[in-house]
């Protein structure tokens, strides 16, 4: 599923391309009126549309069925997976022994698409992320605790509950349970937190890390909730786990750290590895949906949307949980609170699947395991990009507000400078006072007297003649005594 920001997005309809017929973002609108105050207030008439050469060069109208193809092209680029995953649902209902057994599932899905997924995971998985995890120990924590145990841990007890009650088949409460023990989606998380102006380091941190603990923590959780009892073969399912799953996991990452061709062919090619773990997930889901309609399901369409509501149901509730958590424990850190928000409620596809897949390799019900997760991701989706414009708008205000909490209040202002104030004032009170008239004239009468008798001890000095090795009083002496009373009088 490809996400697309339409913020600085324009588009224009077939008519000549003026500022009527132009739907702008906000920032380009105001950008467009700045211009065309410029250009009137130089006294120039704006320009509105392309010149009359211009439209007659321009076509007179676009056929439908290129407007279509363009309509179609663009819905496609949003919405990949859902488009081929729904493909896949309907070409299974209509021919099921193709994919279950002319095409091979054993070897093609099983083996092949899954080791195909996770070797590109290994080549496309940024382990340089995972040396982040030691920076945010508490926030990144936490973030796992909830995706993979608080949201497994209440998913599991309101599924027994259903279950209880009858409202769901087994089949589709151990799907939600499966679903509820996956780890965080790789790309929609990052996307999302990438809209809504998170912590876009913090959301691929989690994606890789997240995804990486999911290979070992997901089937144990499945086994401890589910148990044995659910037809898993365990040493069975080690084994292939390992070998489909951690190996070529491992796989990827050497190539990409140490083999210097792989290197670069994940530079030049990285971004193609998405459309393709999608074809291959899309051929995974169908061979099992084959499977599932060929062998029949106890499972009614009135089940399904039962399951569908709950499902929407739980992501609500750990969607409100999550965040009412967040802004507890983590209240001046909104882009923290948004990324969080995601990594704390989303499920991945692109290992999930693979894994039921491995796990329930052997099982009839394997195609209403995955029914909950597809669910899931899909409700995921919807709600996310419903809430982005106001977690993004609470972003801003929220930071307004930390910004405006560490600036000086007036009132703080006015008792820093009232105490400055007093601060002057005490200061003053410590200073010499000015003499009075009586202590000034003292004062000249003092260096006056000092003045007479230094030239008295002139006068008294004795003088030796140079023979007899002593000299006279030397003149700086006689200076220093006439230079200290005229000191006190200067101090005067």
């Amino acid at each position: 599923m490809k996400i697309t920001s339409c913020d600085a997005e324009m588009t224009a309809t077939n008519e000549p391309e003026g500022r009527d017929h132009v739907t702008m973002s906000p920032g380009l609108r105001v950008y467009y009126d700045e211009v065309e105050e410029t250009l009137t207030e130089d006294g120039k008439e704006p320009t509105n549309g392309p010149s009359a050469v211009e439209q007659q060069q321009m076509p007179s109208s676009v056929p439908i069925h290129k407007l279509v193809y363009r309509r179609w092209l663009k819905f496609y680029h949003q919405n990949s997976f859902l488009v081929l995953v729904s493909l896949a649902i309907l070409l299974a209902y209509a021919y099921p022994p193709l994919g279950a057994v002319y095409l091979q599932p054993q070897i093609t899905a099983k083996w092949i698409a899954v080791i195909f997924i996770f070797l590109l995971a290994g080549m496309g998985l940024r382990s340089e992320e995972l040396s982040k995890a030691f920076k945010r120990v508490y926030f990144n924590s936490y973030i796992q605790v909830f995706n993979f145990f608080v949201v497994s841990g209440v998913v599991y007890g309101f599924s027994r509950i259903l279950l209880r009650l009858g409202a769901l088949p087994e089949s589709l409460a151990d799907g939600m349970t499966i679903a509820s023990t996956l780890s965080v989606s790789v790309n929609m998380g990052i996307v999302l937190t990438k809209v809504v102006g998170g912590d876009e380091a913090a959301a691929v941190f989690d994606a890789a890390f997240g995804n990486f603990l999911g290979v070992f923590v997901s089937p144990a959780l499945i086994l401890l909730y589910l148990g044995l009892s659910a037809g898993v073969d365990l040493p069975s399912v080690t084994l292939k786990l390992f070998l489909r799953v951690v190996l070529p996991l491992l796989v990827g990452q050497i190539l990409r750290n140490f083999v210097r061709p792989a290197k670069v062919f994940v530079v030049r090619y990285g971004k193609y590895f998405r459309e393709g773990q999608e074809f291959c997930l899309a051929f995974i889901i169908y061979t099992i949906f084959c499977k599932t309609f060929l062998k029949g399901s106890a499972a009614t369409v009135g089940d399904v949307f039962i399951m569908i509501a709950c499902v929407v149901f739980m992501l609500v509730l750990l969607m409100t949980l999550a965040w009412t958590s967040l802004r507890v424990l983590f209240p001046s850190h909104p882009k923290l609170q948004a990324m969080g928000l995601f990594g704390c409620t989303h499920k991945t596809v692109a290992v999930g699947i693979p894994m039921i897949e491995t796990i329930y390799a052997d099982s009839p019900l394997v195609g209403l395991y995955v029914l909950p997760l597809l669910i899931w991701y899909t409700m995921q989706l919807l709600l996310g990009t419903v809430a982005a414009p106001y977690i993004a708008a609470y972003i801003i205000r929220r930071e307004g507000e930390l910004a405006q909490a560490t600036e000086p209040q007036p009132d703080n202002v006015l008792e820093m400078a009232e105490s400055g104030a007093s601060g002057t004032a005490a200061n003053q009170k410590h200073d010499i006072a000015p003499p009075s008239p009586d202590e000034t004239i003292g004062s000249i009468d003092s260096g006056s007297a000092t003045n007479a008798t230094a030239s008295k001890q002139v006068e008294d000095q004795p003088v030796f003649d140079k023979d007899d090795g002593a000299s006279e009083s030397h003149p700086d002496a006689i200076m220093e005594s006439i230079e200290l009373g005229n000191a006190t009088n200067d101090r005067t």
